[in-house]
């Protein structure tokens, strides 16, 4: 990167910070409201009507946008800000973030033999520019019995993931097969991120 040596992260995510690091790109974390008493700063609401790909790149360009805003109310120094959304979808259905271990036993089953969608869109927004794409991949997983899936919900690791698993913790060994970007189905894909980066700096 030439001129911005360093960005604003606005997502709380521990992989996406981890992948940042794997790359090299030096970044500070701009976290958004979540929580009353005012609300939250972006509400990931399904719109009626919404397809996935829709959904998915209208919360990472709200999230991206209200980055923004939150640097200029603090008076923070201007760098550029990078929001994104995962979202998990099989068939046309979008998985989010299991609330309890029922919601999360039931995505597994759903995912369990079948292959779904992992749509990770990014968005970096600097000034009056917004760069945003949205990178999709293939997910495969085995066919699991009731056990496995309840062995698995057992743990803590589906209930801040979308479609309640992780690639990169002990849902592994559910994977039979990917067809895409595996930083992208961990939160973060990194060609992706760099390019529009690099875009971002070339202007």
């Amino acid at each position: 990167m030439s001129q911005h040596r360093k960005i604003y992260l606005a997502s709380k995510s521990p992989r996406r910070r981890e992948l940042l690091r794997q790359v090299g790109i030096d970044f500070e974390v701009l976290l958004l409201r979540d929580a009353p008493p005012r609300g939250p700063d972006v509400t990931e609401i399904v719109l009626p009507g919404e397809l996935p790909d829709a959904y998915v790149a209208r919360v990472t360009q709200e999230k991206a946008q209200a980055a923004w805003d939150a640097v200029l109310a603090r008076r923070l120094f201007p760098l550029p800000v990078l929001a994104a959304d995962t979202t998990v979808v099989i068939g046309q259905e979008i998985l989010g973030k299991p609330a309890n271990r029922n919601e999360a036993i039931s995505m597994l089953s759903k995912l369990a033999g079948n292959t779904h969608h992992v749509l990770t869109s990014i968005a970096i927004q600097f000034q009056h520019q917004l760069l945003q794409c949205t990178q999709k991949s293939e997910v495969t997983f085995a066919p699991l019995n009731d056990a496995q899936i309840a062995a698995y919900c057992d743990s803590a690791e589906p209930y801040d993931k979308a479609g309640g698993y992780g690639i990169q913790g002990m849902a592994a060994r559910f994977i039979s097969h990917i067809n895409g970007s595996y930083s992208g189905i961990m939160g973060l894909p990194l060609y992706e991120t760099t390019d529009l980066l690099a875009r971002l700096n070339s202007h």
